[in-house]
């Protein structure tokens, strides 16, 4: 016998039940980013116009790489997390799963392609 109510076995759980947490991440990645955004374009624009030597002299110091690092995985990480959202809100069926595989291997792929690159250039 149960005697949780009806109510408190809901709390907490949305329609899809992860609701309040999709919207945390959702919150805490946006934030992430409007700190983020500021520092890469600051860190990016010392670059921007220089030669091949001098981009890369930039980007083998630790803190544009990191920077410009972070902001790419949050940036991918946000994304997914909005494409996510919109695809269950728009898409139904088997198709929905499908596209929300392919926007998951689209990120990962662009933020393991993005940190080669980046790691590749700073060495």
């Amino acid at each position: 016998m149960s005697f949780r109510t009806d109510r408190q076995r809901a709390v907490g759980l949305g329609a899809a039940k992860s609701g309040p947490e999709h919207h945390w991440h959702m919150i805490t990645s946006s934030i992430a980013l409007l700190i983020l955004i500021p520092l890469f374009v600051l860190s990016f624009g010392n670059a921007l116009g220089g030669t091949y030597e001098e981009v890369l002299a930039t980007y083998s110091r630790p803190y544009p790489s990191i920077i410009a690092g972070l902001t790419l995985v949050v940036g991918l990480i946000h994304f997914k997390n909005g494409a996510q959202v919109l695809i269950e809100d728009y898409v139904g069926g088997l198709k929905r799963k499908f596209t929300i595989i392919a926007v998951n291997m689209m990120s990962y792929t662009l933020i393991a392609a993005g940190l080669f690159g980046l790691v590749k250039l700073a060495l």
